[in-house]
């Protein structure tokens, strides 16, 4: 348990609970009396410049690092789950067997079932017997609501919806790579259901589609959830809540990032015109003291106006700092032949493994390219190819005249000269840049003042990628070719990023997981999945508006097809599937009715004494039948219903179709809410019908 901790008792719906908070590093100030509470549904989102402290507050929250000052509460029995960089894997295990076997409370509580039902078989005492039929329903009720039962087939959900193929669920978890190590982490997490969820950056892993599933999961969260990230999408997508570190303090906002964005620049217009209107009243007063300041006829007016002004600069407001941000113009590539590059007739294999054969693309000089699909489909492949780095098994890739390409990904900051200063490391690649021009082309990266004499060794993931990023557009080339170029950037930097690409007039091939940065500067959409290679001529809502119409044709003649089916079977008297339909003149035949048989010795004046009684408390109790008879219903047609999909997310075929299995996991959330709720009502309606 972290310094500071305490629990909080007779509260079901405040998780965290944070109060009075301070933290220093070496002198320097972090933030003070930081104040919010988060509630059970709540997703919030961290947000602050580099260096801020954000992950530095998570880590408080876990109990790995203590607050100067304050206290972090929590709910009683309050969980926490924390994605943590460095990973723990058994790379023994495979991907799906690593992840079931962290739900480590559901499988205690299944070896305590197993070892309880030997116990209850042998057991002769029956007191004994007693105390452990009752820890037996304990256990198996627990066992029951943390999803035991369909452990495995969430666990295939959450790791599917991440992005991994059905067949590697089977695959050695120490032959992955280290991104998706990363995701098989957050899979074991997101298993666990923790009360409360902390996620620093969880989408820099993911493909485009793996964070519109994450976006989801989380959006439907019944627990908690803290997330520091850069992707303003993602967090549109999912966030309710949004805590600003600013100017050493914790602003909070309801609503999305968006929302928040626009809040606080509404209340920094707000400070803004009152802090204006504040510096009028002083110097319009000021003015009057200077006149009169000698003038003993002016004396009682002008003590009055001194004391006024001071009374106003002790209340005057405190602009916050704005973000420091250069402007900078990057140097133009030099220029192409109107064609840069092209694929004709490609295929690429790898022994046995065919990626995709039968390529054919052409880019052409301003198209600024995003390739996008799932993960393992060939994206970074299809990079490679283009750039030359890779051979094509079949086909050719041709440059265009005068083209040279760049290349970024996250091993080029491996190639950093580590004993060099940052300073130094961008003058390696700028000859002839005076000092001032290098200083200016850092600050749009972020880095100011003395963060130009650090050590490349010293400095964080985000540092190395944007002094990469700025070594790259120094003299950038005229194709640039950028996998995932925003991972470990906060949202200053990629603003900064974004800003250069959108305004490059070379040509650009993009691979990113952010949405927001994909919408900014794609104006050529390149879809790789299922080996094929699909060019769309727009930009990214373009590209998502012709899949969804495609999607939609493939639903239409689904349909269609089935409409067909069930019209043929009804025509042959056989249902779909194969089962025989019934004639309806056998389905329209009344059983006969035992008539009852013994002598009634009752008098007619007792049996009518009784058929009042009875009908009386039949009319007291209509209304509460007649709803005892619907929750059965409903109870029966969800529990059967229930038992389905349990049935189905079994079938590794479900996975295979993400909309499907969107589908087939909203509507199982929705069932584990309802039948609880239903089975109570149930029960309760049933035992007030006793009591009658």
């Amino acid at each position: 348990m972290p310094d500071g901790f305490f629990h909080v008792k007779g509260t079901s719906q405040v998780i965290l609970l944070i109060d009075k908070l301070a933290k220093s590093f070496g002198g320097q100030t972090l933030y003070g009396d930081v104040g919010f509470q988060v509630n059970a549904g709540e997703r919030w989102a961290l947000v602050g410049p580099n260096g801020a402290g954000k992950t530095t507050l998570l880590r408080m929250l876990m109990g790995l690092e203590s607050p100067d000052e304050g206290t972090i509460t929590l709910m009683r029995d309050t969980s926490i789950g924390y994605l943590e960089q460095e990973l723990n894997i058994d790379s023994d295990k495979t991907a799906l067997q690593e992840v079931v076997d962290s739900a480590g409370e559901v499988k205690e509580l299944e070896r305590r079932v197993a070892e309880l039902e030997g116990l209850i078989s042998s057991c002769d005492d029956e007191a004994e017997l007693e105390r452990l039929l009752a820890e037996y329903g304990h256990v198996q009720d627990r066992y029951e609501r943390l999803g035991g039962y369909e452990l495995e087939a969430r666990a295939r959900a959450i790791l599917t919806g991440l992005g991994f193929p059905v067949a590697d669920l089977d695959k050695r978890a120490g032959d992955f790579s280290g991104g998706w190590k990363m995701r098989i982490s957050l899979s074991k997490l997101l298993l666990r259901r923790p009360d409360l969820l902390l996620l620093d950056e969880p989408t820099n892993h993911l493909d485009l589609e793996s964070v519109q599933w994450l976006e989801g999961f989380l959006a439907n969260y019944e627990g908690a959830v803290l997330i520091v990230s850069h992707d303003r999408s993602f967090m549109d997508a999912c966030v309710s809540h949004v805590a600003s570190i600013e100017n050493r303090r914790v602003y909070t906002y309801t609503g999305n990032y968006s929302s928040y964005l626009k809040q606080r620049e509404d209340n920094l217009d707000q400070l803004r015109k009152k802090r204006a209107a504040q510096e009028r009243d002083i110097a319009h007063m000021q003015v009057f003291v200077d006149k009169f300041r000698y003038k003993p006829t002016k004396a009682k007016q002008v003590q009055e106006r001194v004391a006024r002004i001071e009374a106003i600069q002790q209340e005057l407001v405190v602009l916050p700092e704005s973000s420091k941000k250069v402007s900078f113009t990057f140097p133009d590539p030099p220029r192409t032949g109107d064609m840069v590059v092209s694929a004709e007739g490609v295929a690429k294999a790898y022994d046995d493994n065919l990626v995709y054969e039968g390529v054919d693309c052409a880019f052409y000089r301003g198209d600024h390219v995003a390739l996008v699909g799932p993960n393992g489909a060939g994206k970074s492949t299809l990079m490679k190819l283009l750039l030359g780095v890779e051979a094509p098994t079949r086909g050719k890739v041709d440059f265009g005249q005068n083209v040279a390409a760049a290349y970024y990904a996250q091993h080029q900051l491996e190639t950093l000269t580590a004993g060099n200063t940052v300073m130094a490391e961008l003058d390696s690649v700028a000859p002839g840049w005076t000092t001032s021009e290098e200083r200016r082309l850092l600050g749009a990266f972020l880095f100011h003042g003395d963060d130009v004499l650090k050590r490349v060794s010293v400095l964080s993931g985000g540092e190395k990628a944007r002094l990469a990023l700025a070594k790259m557009l120094v003299a950038p080339d005229p194709l640039l070719c950028l996998d995932e170029p925003t991972n470990h950037l906060d949202i200053d930097s990629v603003d900064v990023l974004e800003q250069a690409l959108v305004n490059f007039p070379g040509t650009i091939v993009l691979i990113s997981h952010d949405e927001h940065l994909v919408r900014a500067v794609a104006n050529k959409v390149v879809d790789v999945r299922d080996g094929r290679v699909t060019v769309y001529q727009g930009d990214y809502d373009y590209y998502l508006y012709k899949r969804d119409e495609l999607a939609a044709r493939a639903a239409e003649a689904e349909a269609e097809a089935q409409a067909a089916a069930k019209a043929q079977a009804q025509a042959t008297g056989v249902g779909v599937g194969g089962r025989v339909r019934r004639n309806p003149q056998v389905l329209a035949e009344a059983q006969a009715q035992a008539a009852p048989t013994g002598r009634n010795v009752k008098t007619r004046e007792q049996r009518r004494a009784e058929a009042e009684a009875r009908n009386a408390r039949l009319r007291a109790t209509k209304e509460q039948r007649d709803r005892l008879k619907k929750v059965d219903a409903e109870l029966k047609r969800k529990q059967k219903r229930h038992a389905e999909l349990i049935e189905l997310m079994a079938d590794e075929a479900l996975y295979a179709n993400a909309d499907e299995f969107d589908r087939c996991m909203k509507e199982y959330n929705e069932l584990q809410r309802s039948i609880p709720q239903l089975e109570e009502e149930w029960l309760d309606l049933s035992m007030q019908l006793e009591e009658e």
